[in-house]
């Protein structure tokens, strides 16, 4: 069994910053594309960043120059480093990866992280 384990959510103040992970485990051939996503009250689930195997990086453009996505391919591992947090960033984080493994590809999701920014 696959799985993205995410941790690091929590409140912070607006101007402030946090940092998120996420780890895979299982039997995992190779880790592609990562990607992490999240989901306000009431709003659809939005992208906002995305990190290819070779480093390749692409945010959506609410979060530019404020986010910041990276990995370990050897840890099997992402994170998202969020700087100068506004209150409109408030929503649960959920990682993605697209996992190629011995019985095949998988889309994968972790069970998402709370974010809260708030004064």
């Amino acid at each position: 069994q696959v799985q993205l384990v995410e941790s690091g959510g929590g409140l912070v103040q607006p101007g402030g910053s946090l940092k998120l992970s996420c780890a895979a485990s299982g039997i995992i051939y190779k880790v592609n594309t990562m990607a992490w996503y999240r989901q306000a009250p009431g709003k659809q689930r939005e992208l906002v960043a995305v990190i290819t195997g070779g480093g390749s990086t692409n945010y959506a453009d609410s979060v530019k120059g404020r986010f910041t996505i990276s990995r370990d391919n050897a840890k099997n591992t992402a994170e998202l480093q969020m700087n100068s947090l506004k209150p409109e960033d408030t929503a649960v984080y959920y990682c993605n990866a697209a996992i190629s493994t011995l019985s095949g590809y998988r889309d994968v999701w972790g069970q998402g992280t709370l974010v809260t920014v708030s004064s």
